[in-house]
């Protein structure tokens, strides 16, 4: 791949699963099935709320069109009964706003989109790796990122 997408392509693929969320896979960014299917941007935090409607009669039975006519033999009503989706717990993860990765981890971000968990090694290797004698002719810059691509 040409240019710095080659290397944030890369940095998810080598990070490893433990910054992964547990109901996240990498492989939704690194092989998607089609274009429409990988959110690059994550517009509206607010999770879609699923609808599930049954028949007034029969509640074995749940559709997610409210037009939608009962199956069961000469019942024939329309499966217009509102319920209610309760999502499962997440686990283990304390602040989950969407994405891929958990968001209790600092990532690094190289000005060629080079991605890595920020930890004091990756900062001696990344030190050390463009030569830097004196760290006091080094400038902190901050930015924040709440809804990164991963």
């Amino acid at each position: 791949m040409v240019g710095c997408l080659g290397n944030l392509y890369e940095s998810l693929q080598n990070l490893d699963n433990i910054y992964i969320q547990p109901n996240q896979k990498k492989d939704t960014l690194l092989k998607p099935k089609s274009a429409a299917s990988v959110p690059l941007l994550l517009i509206n935090n607010s999770p879609v709320q699923k609808q599930f409607y049954r028949c007034p009669t029969h509640s074995d039975y749940v559709t997610d069109d409210p037009r939608s006519y009962c199956p069961t033999s000469r019942c024939g009503c329309t499966m217009y009964i509102n319920m209610t989706y309760v999502e499962p717990p997440v686990e283990n993860v304390v602040a989950s706003n969407g994405g891929l990765v958990k968001g209790v981890v600092t990532y690094m971000v190289l000005d060629d989109l080079v991605v890595k968990p920020m930890s004091t090694i990756s900062s001696i290797t990344l030190l050390n790796q463009f030569s830097i004698k004196d760290v006091g002719v080094l400038k902190e810059k901050w930015m924040r990122y709440t809804n990164f691509l991963f």
